[in-house]
């Protein structure tokens, strides 16, 4: 996250109100509130944001001295920055340990990647999905993005210098970020892959970098120490229209945009980054009236504490959510919230403030002054040091190493049930005085039934995992191909390789919609490729995340209107009966599979 402008530059307090929007967006998103499922975009905002500011402040610098003093660029964006990731990463270790402790498998990893500031691509090297996550997620993968803006921080600043002292025209500078940018946002939408979780071009630096290049391609346009108070009224107009325009584009694009539209990842997140740029020209400049509207106090004090407030607020959603079966209620989600203004609060006022303050005073008198405060904030920070590397050796030494196969097993072993479990078996009815207990054999066998005319295929993903064993004992003949983590775009292949080995049944029984969501026109398109004489079955989903709503809608508008297309409703059929499922509210429970295949019977009959 960008830190505040300082009191020794031009304070822009629209700026300010613009972080509180973006990281609320960002919580609303978490949340799950239905009013903003486009919230991740908030992510987006505080890059361009970034992008803006820190090109701004090194052009600004190299302008006035002809070079770049990296050591203090970095040592200010390090005291900025860790006191407060630190002491966030030392409390949530010590919560996990004392009360969390299913966590503590993947968290070694996660807390190395985070302190490198290389955590965006540990994810994708893991494969993370950032969306389609069934279990509690770690509490620390939104840092995936920090990561992403150290990585710019490190890299960008030499870059930058490179071009002012070797090209030196901004011009052609400008153009250079420009075809940065339009590099990455091509790479973004070529890497994506429709109807696929995203979280690769979500979390690369490679493909979320035009975001960072539009601010800084911004900074050397509108560049802050060229903006003047004095404005005429005209161009005033004109600066907070445009700025208007980028603030409702916003809006709209947090409003009606998910994680799984296609066009985010296909232009989305470029416009969204235009429209940032085009509010922060008008934010960071002194005439203009809407800087002043979105300096609105309440604004501005979120926005000044945006950091703290983005490092706390995923840990304390997850960490406090009672079970990811339940449906969010208003009422924790504004604890919640609570929470997390708290944590920020104290953050600010005890380790971030204290910080920074100590590193504006600069004068001898002022050192004088404040001395006692910046030696208590140095023990701060070096007790955090301390204290979070003790954490993590302690972590690593006396539970991650000797516990770490036995926290495997348990996994595995608790996974394997989830998605496996035995089928009772049905008693045995003794033979009646008028039936004999083992049938004659026929001595001349008949031949078998033909069974091409209701031969049953089933194509799912884990959901199906849960329910094959009762499927098959209704339809022993029965065709059931289930694999965790399908999306309906892997069906077209599972069907043409059934069709090549002649094993694709007259009725096909499809549920897949768990994992992510997709159009009408993939899912009428897997239809024709079945086959148009074929019966099908569509099952709706019941997953609780943001896509559920979208599924079910797609699955209901093509079944009403393909031919031989029957809908199994097993989103209504499993709605309160929480026994069915497990604590993800997804993956079912004997009762819940054996619900499940009941209906799938009574649509095949």
């Amino acid at each position: 996250m960008p830190e505040p402008t300082q009191k020794s530059k031009r304070y822009m307090p629209g700026i300010d109100g613009l972080r509180a929007l973006a990281v609320l967006a960002v919580i609303a998103y978490h949340l799950n509130l239905g009013f903003a499922p486009g919230g991740l975009l908030g992510v987006g905002i505080f890059f361009v944001l970034s992008g803006y500011l820190i090109t701004d402040i090194i052009a600004t610098e190299y302008l006035r001295t002809e070079k770049i003093d990296f050591k203090k660029f970095w040592i200010r964006r390090a005291r900025r920055l860790l006191p407060a990731l630190l002491s966030m990463l030392f409390i949530v270790i010590l919560w996990i340990l004392m009360f969390e402790r299913s966590f503590l498998l993947d968290l070694w990893g996660n807390v190395l990647s985070v302190l490198l500031y290389v955590s965006n691509w540990w994810l994708i090297f893991h494969k993370v999905s950032y969306f389609a996550q069934f279990g509690p997620p770690s509490p620390l993968n939104h840092l995936w993005s920090l990561a992403v803006e150290e990585q710019f921080y490190l890299i960008w600043p030499l870059l930058l210098l490179t071009g002012l002292r070797f090209i030196g025209n901004r011009k052609i500078i400008l153009r250079f970020i420009l075809g940065a940018a339009v590099l990455s946002a091509v790479l973004m939408a070529v890497l994506y892959t429709p109807g696929q979780d995203p979280s690769r071009v979500y979390y690369g630096t490679d493909t979320r970098a035009f975001s960072l290049f539009i601010g800084a391609a911004l900074a050397l346009i509108w560049p802050s120490r060229k903006l003047s108070i004095h404005l005429p009224r005209e161009p005033r107009i004109a600066l907070d229209i445009s700025g208007t325009i980028g603030l409702v584009g916003i809006l709209l694009l947090i409003m009606l945009t998910s994680q799984f539209d296609s066009f985010l990842y296909r232009g989305g997140m470029v416009l969204l980054s235009i429209c940032t740029a085009l509010l922060v020209a008008a934010l960071a400049h002194p005439a203009s009236k809407l800087g002043a509207i979105m300096g609105w106090q309440p604004l501005r004090w979120i926005g000044v504490r945006s950091y703290g407030i983005y490092l706390w607020h995923f840990p304390v959603i997850v960490l406090t959510q009672p079970s990811q079966a339940a449906e969010h209620s208003s009422w924790l989600g504004w604890v919640q919230f609570g929470i997390i203004i708290l944590l920020a609060a104290i953050s600010w006022h005890f380790i971030e403030e204290p910080v920074r303050r100590s590193a504006l005073n600069t004068g001898q008198e002022k050192r004088e002054v404040t001395a006692f405060s910046w030696k208590r904030a140095t023990l701060f920070q070096k007790s955090i040091l301390g204290c979070s590397a003790v954490a993590v050796l302690i972590m690593l030494y006396t539970v991650v190493v000797p516990g770490i196969q036995k926290l495997e097993a348990a996994q595995e072993k608790k996974e394997a049930q989830k998605y496996v479990h035995p089928v009772p078996e049905t008693p045995k009815k003794k033979p009646s005085h008028n039936e004999k207990e083992h049938p004659e054999k026929d001595p001349k066998p008949s031949p078998a039934p033909k069974q091409e005319d209701h031969r049953i295929t089933v194509i799912g993903d884990s959901v199906m995992v849960n329910v094959a064993p009762y499927l098959k004992k209704k339809f022993p003949d029965a065709t059931v191909d289930a694999k965790i983590g399908r999306q309906l775009t892997d069906a077209p292949k599972v069907i043409d390789q059934m069709k090549a080995k002649g094993s694709l049944g007259d009725t096909i029984v499809i549920g897949l919609g768990t994992n992510g969501p997709f159009s009408k026109q993939q899912l009428i398109s897997v239809l024709n490729d079945a086959g148009k004489d074929k019966n099908i079955v569509l099952i709706n989903s019941k997953v609780p995340r943001p896509w559920e709503k979208e599924v079910n809608q797609t699955i209901q508008e093509v079944a009403s209107h393909h031919p031989h297309t029957k809908l199994v409703n097993w989103n209504q059929a499993s709605n309160g009966q929480s026994s069915y499922f497990y604590e993800d509210g997804v993956h079912l429970k004997p009762e819940g599979a054996l619900a499940y295949a009941r209906l799938v019977e009574r649509a095949v009959n």
